[in-house]
């Protein structure tokens, strides 16, 4: 039977949506949640075994774990049908709508989670606050900023009409509770379509309908996110996946959401139409996408069910996005997928025989390609399945998961388990009155506290130290680059008026100046997790030697692992548009009012310094501090940790008795010993693994 005939035997199929095959694709973390369950494993004979202080470290562990949620957020060009594919990838082909208005500015966040949700489903949409709308309503977004910058009178004259049309309409929808809902947020027991449309697509009938519960998009133009919490038992374990409005708006109110969406997390998924892919229009999401790792950019290539030839044609879009990304330094080595989420809302519906004629005949020509024989002796539904590109791309979702976040998480949990098992020995060897096995001058009980204190007050004191030297060492690098792009620029304008007057339209590539900034962060961050790497090392050796001088554990059974160096964000806010990326009419009318080639000077590095200050200001100050932040506290919990920890060994080798499951009739002593030692051989293969992931 060949693929026409067959999908066509396969058309009584049942229209239920066929959630099984979300697991083609989230079979590859298998591996992964084999390695989850491991740990739960590993914790739980702690929680069993230890003494109240370890059961509840670890039971601190086990939260942490269960919390475990990865992210994905998706970005992508108008109609490329991102909405649509997000659709597919949570297994309910019509709950967000796929025609949101250019207006809407709404980042919808998706949990998925195998386990049951209390009382259902449940859904949350957030409204900007006050601050935000005056700034959209005063300045007119970030367009209008920059619009004011250049002196283009014509666009800040356009985008206050636009503004002042989108706010009566507003009013009209919303009336007196206009104003009373800014910041505000409602909270549901459930969700569904029509719902979500009420808050993130915005419809026409708001002039004649004012009923909250019936109008589609009335509070559309003011909600700032949606989170919606939904049962998917396919999916091992909880996942977010978070829909962003997309970059191109009036306002730019979109890319700023856009950013920030990114900034939280780890896998970002770019959605491109086969028709358009990376076209100049854009250039704003390369902006965005290249100043992540490749590895953690995945570039969906949708709607290959609309090419006439999609064999011949996709090996050349490939071609050509590649070419693009390495032109405007791009995520070159980023992995690009082709498919079709028509074909998989259609695969989980089981609507075979709904596929256009031209989309089924682009299907067969694609599964003569892709598929062995044809796919002949495969099922329709799951034929298609495989070639919609869904399952491909949740393959590598899984392995960012395992690589990247996940596996991260596991090995932080994994260490911090480990001191736990090393204190459960230091305890077992304070109750056995085993002799001292250390060389190492002993340590008076009562001296333990001032020691660690000491030890704190240097690891702070040199951390600061340290990162001041790295901080200070950025900063400088940044100005330097800074300077030396607008130096650069105004230099190049002048030798272009010098060469064409004043006649011809110049404009200047911005790539410059992110790639400088860029190249500056990225050294900065090395130089702060080795940093910190250095310091956690040393920190964990000096509480390391307190243990072996207090308690006469030997060097060679005791060890203490010191706190991995926490994930260093990427700073998304390189990509944002500035004036130089605005090649339009604007430019061209600033360029014709300048009058003499020192005002034009003057006037072009006024509006670059002013547009590009405060992204240099944003990477000097936020992201300096959010690292120091989050590497320093990791070094205080640790320390924290450790304090916990000794003074329950001094409590127990003062004579107080421990606490412990097997006093209790529960574990035999050997066999508890013997539990422990495998829980420390389990744990140890985590680290040992996420070390040579690192390498």
């Amino acid at each position: 039977m060949n693929v026409e005939n067959k999908i066509e035997a396969d058309s009584e199929a049942d229209f239920q949506v066929n959630t099984g095959l979300l697991r083609r694709g989230l079979d590859a973390l298998d591996p992964f949640v084999q390695r989850v369950r491991e740990l739960e494993t590993a914790l739980q004979t702690i929680v069993d075994a230890g003494d109240k202080s370890a059961a509840r470290a670890a039971k601190r562990l086990q939260r942490q774990l269960a919390k475990l949620e990865p992210s994905l957020t998706m970005i992508g060009q108008v109609k490329a049908g991102k909405t649509s594919l997000v659709n597919s990838l949570i297994g309910w082909p019509d709950l967000l709508p796929a025609d949101v208005n250019p207006w809407t500015s709404v980042v919808t966040s998706i949990h998925l989670s195998p386990k049951a949700q209390l009382g259902g489903n449940r859904s949350s949409f957030r409204f900007f606050d006050q601050a935000e709308w005056t700034r959209l309503l005063d300045r007119g977004g970030r367009i209008g900023e920059l619009a004011g910058r250049a002196g283009a009178e014509d666009e800040i004259e356009k985008v206050a009409i636009q503004l002042e049309a989108m706010r009566d309409k507003s009013i009209r929808r919303l009336g007196d509770k206009f104003e009373l809902l800014m910041g505000q947020e409602h909270k549901y027991g459930y969700f569904d379509h029509e719902l979500i449309e009420r808050y993130v697509c915005l419809g026409d009938d708001f002039e004649t309908d004012y009923e909250t519960s019936t109008t589609q998009g009335r509070f559309a133009d003011i909600t700032k996110s949606a989170e919606l919490y939904m049962q998917r038992e396919e999916y091992p374990f909880d996942f977010c996946i978070r829909d962003t409005p997309g970059v191109n708006d009036t306002f730019m109110m979109r890319e700023q959401i856009t950013i920030r969406a990114i900034r939280e997390s780890r896998m970002c998924v770019v959605v491109l139409s086969a028709h358009q892919a990376l076209s100049t229009v854009d250039m704003a999401l390369i902006r965005l996408i290249s100043n992540l790792p490749s590895r953690e950019v995945t570039i969906f290539v949708n709607r290959i069910d609309e090419l006439s030839d999609p064999v011949s044609q996709v090996p050349e879009i490939r071609d050509s996005i590649r070419k693009t990304l390495k032109d405007h330094q791009g995520p070159v080595d980023a992995e690009i997928i082709f498919g079709s989420a028509y074909w998989a809302n259609h695969a989980l519906k089981g609507w075979i025989d709904e596929l256009s004629e031209d989309s089924a005949e682009a299907l067969y020509k694609w599964a003569e390609s892709e598929l062995e024989d044809g796919g002949k002796d495969m099922p329709a539904h799951e034929m298609v399945w495989q070639l919609c590109g869904v399952p491909r791309l949740l393959q590598r979702v899984s392995s960012s998961i395992e690589e990247g976040s996940g596996g991260e998480a596991l090995t932080r949990i994994a260490k911090q388990a480990l001191n736990l098992v090393s204190g459960l020995a230091t305890g077992d060897h304070i109750e056995a009155h085993e002799p001292s096995a250390s060389d190492l001058p002993p340590l008076d009980h009562g001296q333990i506290g001032a020691e660690l204190a000491r030890i704190e007050t240097d690891a702070l004191s040199e951390f600061d130290a340290a990162f001041d030297a790295v901080s200070d060492g950025f900063v400088k690098r940044l100005e330097k680059s800074h300077k030396s792009f607008l130096d650069r620029a105004t230099a190049s304008l002048i030798t272009n008026l010098e060469r064409f007057g004043d006649t011809d339209v110049w404009h200047y590539d911005a790539t410059g100046l992110r790639v400088l900034l860029r190249s500056a962060f990225q050294v900065f961050a090395r130089n702060a997790q080795k940093a910190s790497k250095t310091i956690y090392k040393k920190t964990s050796d000096d509480i390391r030697e307190v243990y072996l001088r207090a308690f006469g554990m030997s060097d060679a059974s005791f060890q203490l692992e010191p706190p991995p160096v926490p994930h260093v964000a990427a700073p998304v806010l390189l990509g944002q548009t500035i004036a130089l990326d605005l090649s339009s009419t604007w430019w061209s009318r600033w360029w014709r009012r300048r009058k003499g080639y020192a005002n034009f000077a003057t006037a072009f590095a006024e509006i670059i310094k002013a547009e590009t200050d405060p992204i240099v200001e944003d990477m000097r100050v936020e992201h300096v501090a959010a690292v120091r932040r989050d590497a320093r506290r990791a070094l205080t919990d640790f320390i924290a940790a450790q304090r916990e920890m000794l003074d329950g060994l001094v409590s127990r080798a003062a004579g107080g008795k421990a606490d412990l499951s097997v006093l209790d009739g529960g574990i035999d002593p050997s066999a508890r010993a013997a539990s422990l030692t495998r829980t420390r051989t389990i744990l140890q293969s985590y680290v040992e693994d996420q070390t040579e992931t690192a390498a």
